[in-house]
């Protein structure tokens, strides 16, 4: 930097500092003087207010998005996002790991989620424009940090939509043998599937193999092949991930329309469900309420979250609602309030009709009808499974290709991707790349890749929209929502927090303390640095909090997702560490030389 200055100043021919970017941005000049540094931190960090964000919004030249959807319509798509694969499977696990008492951490959760989804509320009566979290950064944290949120949404949205539809794969392949039709099994599974277990089979032996294995072996060797290579993929998951792209393409309308039904007949059928097994609920098997203790219950801490993940997508809709200022709050608090209440009483005639002990299976619902008896019903229940599972890839679907569209709008992604269909009035182009982003990796993966790798960019999402909270209420951006996160004073309330969390640990978790003393540096390094974080931030918002008076609530969502961040395993780290270099490269190598921010002064500063 100071050779560069050198030259400047003393070479006759090097007298214009404009000379020095060689088409490089970011060794541009600072305007004011002093060069690269401060020019680049100040374009990296760039915001945009609210009123501008509006404007970009209604500037589209194809007369933006269609808006016409009200708070029943949001609600709709909040419940199809959330009650989805989650409440199908995964209540299942929770239930056989912590026992009847998994029900208290459903509400345990669902206060969590309160958290964030009031912090999403707050910007999106602040901000009724279309990109979720993603836009929420440019406005609080600029254009860097919007960047990453929007890359790391990306992961979330299509990695969920895999996950989604390799699971409606597997119900509707289920679903299909119910009724006597049967699918080649080459047909229905990932090719990893049916090598994997084809090789142990060779290896051990018929005997070693479980049923699905072997079923999976039969379709390896019952695949056709081009010389070599034996042709197998998910076709239904294919299919599935094709027909709610079209759907989705041809109008937020139909869309509306679809998810209202499928949330109807799955809330019908789950509140037949409540009601009906209430009958042969037996209390005996509430006894012991949590047989393995607190580590039991809190074990499934995570895929109970992974089942409320979805309020935060019908905010990418924003610009597609009548009121968003006044519908989008609304819409996600009841949508998690109805979400709880009917997971918390699902999951407690679960646990009562079976002992938890016989819970660990994919199909829980249609289980624990088989088991009692009620065949019909269990009938019933892999259908509907079908259709939650089709409406909660519907909502994903629906969100992927809005934030798209908002990031190409901004400069940072291909223009193309802000492309409105004259007719349909949808995010076209991106909605097309989102099903095929999709489609291809679902016919070919297994769902073990993908399933704990959902959550990362949703935590740092969340993080972030709380975060940003706490900056609107500091700037006085604040004043301009319709809607305001209640404000508790965390002066006190969030050391006090701290220091009683410290003596809980020292009172009843000793043999954490001693684990921890057993470990080298480099092993708390490898294995627990995620943790070492969770209570450096803690220990550092004691400080923020005290001198800029922090809300707690927001505070306590940063909290309770930064915690279940530290749950993840390294691997998922790794790779989205992974993902968001290769982010990086995308911004700096286009967005950051394209952002609409460029040639505009309508910007906030840093």
């Amino acid at each position: 930097m100071n050779f560069l200055l050198f030259l400047t100043k003393f070479s006759p021919n090097f007298h214009s500092p404009t000379k020095l970017s060689l088409n490089f941005p970011m060794f541009e000049p600072d305007r004011n003087g002093p060069y690269c540094t401060n020019y680049m931190a100040s374009r990296l960090f760039r915001k945009k207010n609210v009123d501008q964000l509006i404007r970009t919004a209604q500037s589209d030249g194809n007369g933006g998005l269609a808006k016409i959807l009200g708070v029943r319509d949001l609600v709709s798509l909040g419940i199809a996002a959330i009650v989805g694969a989650g409440i199908f499977s995964t209540i299942g696990l929770a239930s056989f790991n912590g026992g009847p008492a998994v029900s208290l951490l459903f509400v345990f959760v669902a206060v969590a989620c309160v958290f964030t989804a009031l912090s999403y509320a707050q910007f999106a009566s602040t901000v009724p424009v279309s990109g979720s979290a993603y836009t929420y950064a440019y406005v609080a944290f600029g254009e860097l940090f919007a960047w990453i949120i929007g890359w790391a949404l990306i992961l979330e949205y299509a990695v969920s939509n895999m996950v989604v539809a390799i699971s409606w794969s597997q119900y509707f392949v289920s679903m299909l043998a119910g009724f006597g039709v049967h699918l080649p099994g080459w047909l229905t599974m990932a090719p990893a599937y049916a090598t994997e277990a084809y090789e142990k089979l060779q290896v051990q032996g018929v005997e070693a193999l479980s049923d699905v294995e072997r079923v999976a072996a039969a379709a390896y060797e019952q695949a056709p092949s081009l010389g070599d290579f034996r042709i197998v993929f998910d076709l239904p998951a294919g299919l599935i991930t094709f027909l709610v792209t079209w759907l989705v393409y041809i109008g937020i309308k139909e869309s509306r329309t679809a998810s209202n039904v499928m949330v109807a007949v799955k809330i019908a059928v789950i509140l037949f469900v409540i009601f009906g097994g209430a009958f042969y609920v037996k209390p005996e098997n509430w006894t012991p309420f949590a047989p393995n203790g607190v580590e039991g219950v809190l074990s499934g801490v995570a895929a109970v979250f992974f089942a409320f993940i979805g309020f935060d997508s019908i905010s990418t809709t924003a610009e597609e609602c009548k009121n968003p200022q006044r519908d989008l709050p609304r819409a996600m608090i009841l949508c998690l309030l109805i979400c709880a209440v009917l997971y918390v009483s699902i999951t407690l005639v679960l646990t009562g009709m079976v002992n938890y002990t016989e819970m660990n299976v994919k199909d829980p619902l249609a289980y624990v009808f088989e088991h009692v008896g009620l065949n019909y019903m269990a009938g019933v229940v892999s259908v509907t499974s079908v259709v939650a599972i089709t409406s909660a890839l519907l909502v994903f679907q629906l969100a992927q290709p809005r934030i798209w569209m908002t990031m190409s709008r901004d400069g940072l992604l291909w223009k193309r991707f802000a492309t409105i269909h004259p007719k349909y009035k949808t995010p076209s182009f991106a909605t097309i790349i989102t099903g095929i982003m999709v489609a291809v990796p679902a016919l070919f993966f297994k769902m073990d890749f993908f399933v704990d790798l959902t959550s990362v960019g949703t935590f740092f999402a969340f993080i972030l929209v709380c975060a940003g909270v706490l900056y609107m209420d500091h700037t006085g951006i604040s004043k301009q929502s319709r809607f305001r996160v209640p404000y508790i004073n965390g002066k006190y309330l969030i050391t006090i927090g701290f220091l009683v969390a410290m003596g809980l640990m020292y009172q009843f978790g000793q043999d954490v303390i001693a684990e921890w003393r057993g470990l080298s540096l480099i092993e708390i390094m490898e294995h627990k640095l995620l943790i070492v974080v969770f209570w450096l931030v803690w220990f550092a918002l004691c400080f923020l909090g005290y001198r800029y008076r922090f809300s707690l609530l927001p505070v306590a969502g940063i909290l309770v997702n930064l915690y279940l961040m530290s749950q993840l395993g390294v691997s998922n780290w790794l790779i989205f560490l992974v993902w968001l270099l290769i982010g990086l490269a995308v911004y700096f190598g286009y967005g950051y030389r394209h952002s609409v921010l460029n040639s505009t002064t309508d910007q906030v500063g840093t």
